[in-house]
C-alpha cells in the first residue's frame, strides 16, 4: 500500500445555506483511535440528513466529524488499536458518523461490511445508511415479518427504494406511495403490490379496498405531519408505525383514541445518534440476513445519478428536487 498523505480534500462549509456553500479544502489526515479504521474513498453517498446538516438543522453528535457524509465505499488504509476483523486493502463499504465527503474518512470497525460480489464502488456506497435504517427500523424495531402487509411513504426515495426491495424480498406484502404518477412503475419495479399517489388518490382508501377492510400490519413512515392521523386509520389491529423522517412536518396532531382502540405501537428513530454498539448490532444482523440478498445480486441498488465530489452541490440540488428516483453518489 501506498505511504498516506500528510492531508487531504474534502467538502467544507463555512456557514450554512444553499447547496453553493459546500466547497473544496484540505485539513490534516485523521488517525484512527482504538476500534477505528481509516477508509480511502471510493464513493460516497448523499442522504437526506446532508441536505439538513448543510442548511444547519441537523449539527453532527459530540465527537463526529463536522465533514458532511454518513455512508462511503472504498479500502481500508489504516487501523486503529484492536482491529483485527480487517486487514489493509480490504474493501469495504461503511456507515460513518460523518466525514464521508472527501478523500479520506474514520469510522468504526464494527460499522463496516465487505462491499458485496460484483458491487461497483457507487453501488457499494448508496448501501450503509439506507441499510441500516431500514433495517434497524422496519425488521428490528417495527418487527416486519414474512406474510404480513406494509405501508411504505416514499416509494421512489433512497430510504423508500431500499424498504420496498428488502420487505419484498423477506416476504413481506407491500404497498407504496409516491407523489407523481410517473414514479409508480418503479417502485412496481422495485417489488411493490400496488403504488398510490397521494396526491391524487386517497391512501387509506387504497389501502383498507388492498387489504379488505383489515388494514396493514406496519407503516414504515418518512412523511409525519398530517399523514400520522392517515397512518393510524390505514393500520390493521395491534400495527405497528415506525417514523424515520419528517419530510411534511415534525409536528402532528394525533387521535390517541384511535391509537388507543387499535392498540397500535408506534416507534421511530435516528440512526446517527445511536451508540456504537447499537449500530454494530445492526451491521451483525445485516451481514447476516441483507448481504446474502446482495452477494446473490437478488437486490442491487438503483443509483439515479453520480457527481465528482467537486460537484456536490449538484448532487444536492438534485436531491432536494425530489426529481431523483434511488440513490445519488459522489465519486472520488
Amino acid at each position: 500500500m501506498s505511504e498516506l498523505p500528510h492531508d487531504y480534500t474534502h467538502i467544507y462549509l463555512e456557514e450554512p445555506g444553499a447547496p453553493e456553500v459546500m466547497q473544496l479544502t484540505r485539513s490534516p489526515l485523521p488517525v484512527p483511535s482504538a476500534g477505528q479504521v481509516l477508509i480511502r474513498n471510493r464513493a460516497a453517498g448523499v442522504n437526506g440528513p446532508d441536505i439538513k446538516q448543510r442548511m444547519g438543522v441537523y449539527p453532527p453528535p459530540p465527537g463526529a466529524s463536522s465533514i458532511i457524509g454518513l455512508e462511503v465505499a472504498g479500502e481500508i488504509c489504516a487501523l486503529g488499536e484492536g482491529v483485527t476483523q480487517w486487514q489493509l486493502e480490504d474493501k469495504v463499504c461503511a456507515l460513518v458518523p460523518g466525514g464521508g465527503y472527501g478523500e479520506y474518512t474514520l469510522t468504526y470497525a464494527a460499522h463496516c461490511l465487505p462491499i458485496p460480489k460484483g458491487f461497483s464502488d457507487v453501488q457499494a456506497a448508496a448501501l450503509p445508511e439506507t441499510f441500516f435504517t431500514v433495517w434497524g427500523n422496519l425488521f428490528m424495531r417495527a418487527g416486519l415479518k414474512a406474510g404480513e402487509t406494509v405501508l411504505i411513504h416514499g416509494g421512489s426515495g433512497g430510504i423508500g427504494s431500499t424498504a420496498i426491495s428488502l420487505a419484498k424480498h423477506l416476504g413481506a406484502i407491500v404497498i407504496a406511495t409516491t407523489g407523481q404518477d410517473e414514479k409508480r412503475d418503479y417502485c412496481s419495479g422495485l417489488g411493490a403490490h400496488l403504488v398510490v399517489n397521494y396526491n391524487t388518490q386517497n391512501f387509506v382508501e387504497e389501502v383498507m379496498a388492498f387489504t379488505q377492510g383489515k388494514g396493514v400490519n406496519v407503516v414504515f413512515d418518512i412523511a409525519g405531519g398530517d399523514f400520522i392521523n392517515l397512518n393510524l386509520q390505514a393500520l390493521s389491529l395491534d400495527g405497528r408505525m415506525v417514523s424515520v423522517s419528517t419530510q411534511r412536518s415534525a409536528k402532528a396532531e394525533v387521535n390517541i383514541l384511535q391509537l388507543m382502540a387499535k392498540r397500535i405501537v408506534w416507534t421511530g428513530s435516528t440512526l446517527r445518534p445511536q451508540t456504537v454498539e447499537a449500530k454494530a448490532e445492526i451491521a451483525k444482523q445485516l451481514g447476516e440476513y441483507v448481504w446474502p440478498l446482495l452477494d446473490s445480486q437478488q437486490i442491487v441498488p438503483h443509483i439515479c445519478a453520480t457527481f465528482p465530489l467537486a460537484e456536490a452541490s449538484k448532487a444536492h440540488a438534485l436531491m432536494q428536487s425530489g426529481e431523483h428516483r434511488g440513490k445519488v453518489v459522489l465519486t472520488l
